[in-house]
């Protein structure tokens, strides 16, 4: 974790699989761990951003069109990945 510029973690007891929800999830922003113990991933996503934003950081290039183009559907992208999507639709509050 002390490598990571930003990311959002889930922590998995040994031997679970994908399917099980994750014992916790939580922000890491420089090595730091700033939250956890998040109740989604898209609960998570949209804090780091906050964070980002109120924190005042940099942006990570490889990350810099991830607003636009997962919540805001904007610019000449390719169609989303449908982890993409599904993410999408939970931050949007998928009905």
């Amino acid at each position: 974790l002390e490598q990571l510029t930003m990311a959002v973690c889930a922590i998995r007891r040994e031997g679970e699989g994908l399917l099980e929800p994750p014992e916790d999830i939580g922000i890491v922003i420089e090595g730091v761990e700033v939250l956890h113990e998040l109740t989604s991933f898209a609960s998570a996503c949209a804090l780091l951003l906050g964070l980002i934003y109120v924190l005042n950081l940099a942006y990570p290039k490889p990350l810099r069109f991830t607003f636009e183009k997962v919540l805001m559907g904007l610019g000449d992208f390719k169609p989303l990945a449908p982890r993409l999507l599904n993410l999408k639709y939970d931050l949007l509050g998928r009905v």
